[in-house]
Formats: structure tokens, sequence, C-alpha cells
């Protein structure tokens, strides 16, 4: 197990399980975050043994509550404060992880939270799950993606009530709108995500990341597009299965 400040990290099977550890803050997104999560992700991103991704908060109350305001408002300025915390890509890392990303989600998850799990690919919620972006009522935009990954996952109408009303969903409201694809008792939420991950660790690695590769790409074109990307990629993967002994 490698030691962090914030996080814990921990590689066992092909898994590779990411902790947010700063539950007394209810794991509130600090500097310190930032960095151990830009070197971890990093290595993730280039390490063969790595198949699965797991995304969790430490503690019973959060998963995430947001950016820590603390740190946040001792800043010279709030523009200040926002560029020295995204000046690392996190954000940018999560999403050009080749690997399946799980995010097990619990209590709050908010603001720069809520836009971690955005980045994942798959999001299994326990029943206490919030889920809000309350950077309007803080006199802010969303700086981490939210006003572009949140649409393509629940839809313009969804998106904006959230973003302009501040409205909170809970676990099955998120659910109804596709925000997670399953909500699970609380005490079965790890159990159940790592099930998940054992399954998608051992699924054909190279047949995985395609399908992620596919799905992700195609998002952004068209349909015509998107199925010419889907025969190529497939047709890649065909060959590389011929030219083997």
């Amino acid at each position: 197990m490698s030691q962090f400040q914030t996080i814990i990290y921990e590689k066992q099977a092909g898994i590779a399980r990411i902790g947010l550890n700063r539950p007394k803050v209810l794991n509130a997104y600090n500097i310190q975050m930032r960095d151990d999560l830009y070197q971890v992700l990093g290595a993730i991103k280039d390490d063969p043994e790595a198949k699965v991704v797991v995304l969790y908060g430490m503690g019973e109350r959060a998963f995430c509550a947001g950016a820590d305001l603390g740190e946040f408002l001792s800043a010279p300025s709030p523009i200040i404060a926002r560029q020295v915390r995204w000046e690392r890509d996190v954000w940018g890392l999560f999403l050009s992880l080749p690997q399946p990303i799980i995010a097990a989600l619990h209590g709050f998850v908010l603001g720069s939270g809520m836009e971690m799990a955005l980045c994942c690919d798959i999001r299994v919620a326990s029943d206490d799950a919030q889920f809000g972006l309350p950077e309007m009522s803080l006199g802010l935009i969303p700086a981490a993606g939210a006003t572009q990954t949140l649409p393509r996952i629940v839809g313009r109408a969804a998106s904006l009530d959230m973003l302009l009303a501040n409205r909170w969903l809970k676990a099955q409201e998120a659910f109804d709108l596709g925000l997670v694809s399953q909500v699970v008792p609380k005490d079965q939420l790890r159990l159940v995500v790592d099930v998940e991950a054992r399954k998608l660790a051992g699924y054909d690695q190279k047949i995985l990341r395609t399908i992620k590769e596919a799905v992700l790409r195609g998002c952004d074109l068209s349909l015509e597009e998107g199925l010419e990307l889907e025969r190529r990629l497939a047709g890649s993967l065909f060959s590389e299965s011929v030219m083997l002994p």
C-alpha cells in the first residue's frame, strides 16, 4: 500500500483502489489531495497491471463534500485560489484513463466530489447518498467540468435544474435520472463495487478498454461517424487477434 497524505492507494489482483482520506472534513478536496491524485492517477494510467480503478471515500458521512472552503477562502482571491487548485489537470487525467473507473458513492457527493464522480465510468450509490453542485449559492461556476459532463449523462433539463437552482438529488432520484447505475444499502456498497471490479478485471483488457474508448469518443460524434469509429476499432482488434501466433 502506498502512503499519501490525503488518499489511500492499494492495488491487488488487478484492481487499483483509491480512497479519499480526509474524513474529518468530509473528504474535502484541497491542493494536497489534488497533488496526491495527480501522482497516483498518472501512475495508474501507465500501469499495465492496473485493470480496473475503484474510487471511494473514507468515513461514514461523505464520499467528498466538495472543495475545502477553509483553504479556498483563506487565499488572496477566489480567482487565484481556483487557478492554483486546478493547475494540475486531475480531471483530464481521470477522463484519460484507459481503465474502467468505478465510483463507490455514499453520503455527501457535492461540488468537486460530484465532478470526480462524473469523470468515472460506472457510479454505484449507497441509499444515503446525496448529490449536489452548490457553486451557484457560492457565487461561482463549476470549474472541473460539471457543466459539460453532467448534461452528457442526465440531459440538459435535469442538469440546468441542478446547476441553476442548486437542487440536490437523493440516491433514488439519481438512479431514476441515470446518474448512478445502482443504489444499494450502505453496508453493502463496497462489497457490491468490489464484485463489479473483480468481474471487469477478469475480462479481456484490450476489448474492455476498446469498448470504453468507442463509447467516450463516439459521444462527441454523429451517429454515422460513431459507427465508423466502432468499425475501425473492431477491425483493429480483429487484425491483432489474427496476427497472434
